[in-house]
This record gives structure tokens, C-alpha cells and sequence, in this order.
């Protein structure tokens, strides 16, 4: 299984940007998919996941201006964000955790910097 992310780029503050990932292999479907991001200089953070179902859950600083979908026809995951800011300025990596093998898998990171 390999996640290849992508959409990353220079955005100033206000923008929009949707970040995509694109999932190889057959474990897709049934299973939640995460973005996460690491900022310099600080831990990894969670952003947002969504499950199968498909449900969706999101980090309170991201809340309202974020969304993430999935198409399994696809096998691909996305990360619409809007109304961006200086301090959304990260790496963004996608992870999935398969239900089955509890193996993890991340994407190698696509780079978003917020900034006039």
C-alpha cells in the first residue's frame, strides 16, 4: 500500500487549497483515512478523519474551515481547506490504519506555508 498526497503550495492568508491522497493497493474502502500535519518546530498533530461510513471528525482548530471527503471509486482522500491561515502553515501527511493487519501507512508529505 502506498498514500501519495498532493496540492500543497503557497496560499495566502484567506485562501484555499485542496489537498489530495491517493491510496494503492485494495485496502482503501474499508478503512478511516487521517490527515495530520506537523508544523516546524513542533509534535505531529491530527486535522481531520474520515471513516468508511463515512463519518467525519475534526481538530477544533480546524473546525468550520476545513472538510474532507473520500471517493473509494478513486481510492483517494481529500482536504478542502478554506479561510487558511499563518499558523495552518505545515507538512500535511495522509495515514491509513488498516482495521485488519493494524498496519500503518503514510503518505510522504505535501507541504502548505500560509503566508502575504
Amino acid at each position: 500500500v502506498q498514500l501519495q498526497a498532493s496540492g500543497g503550495g503557497l496560499v495566502q492568508p484567506g485562501g484555499s487549497l485542496r489537498l489530495s491522497c491517493a491510496a494503492s493497493g485494495n485496502i482503501f474502502s474499508r478503512n478511516a483515512v487521517g490527515w495530520y500535519r506537523r508544523a516546524p518546530g513542533k509534535e505531529r498533530e491530527w486535522v481531520a478523519t474520515i471513516s468508511s461510513a463515512p463519518f467525519t471528525n475534526y481538530a477544533n482548530s480546524v473546525k468550520g474551515r476545513f472538510t474532507i471527503s473520500r471517493d473509494n471509486a478513486k481510492n483517494t482522500v481529500y482536504l478542502q481547506m478554506s479561510s487558511l491561515k499563518p499558523e495552518d502553515t505545515a507538512v500535511y501527511y495522509c495515514n491509513i490504519r488498516d482495521i485488519y493487519s493494524g498496519l500503518d501507512y503514510w503518505g510522504q508529505g505535501t507541504q502548505v506555508t500560509v503566508s502575504s
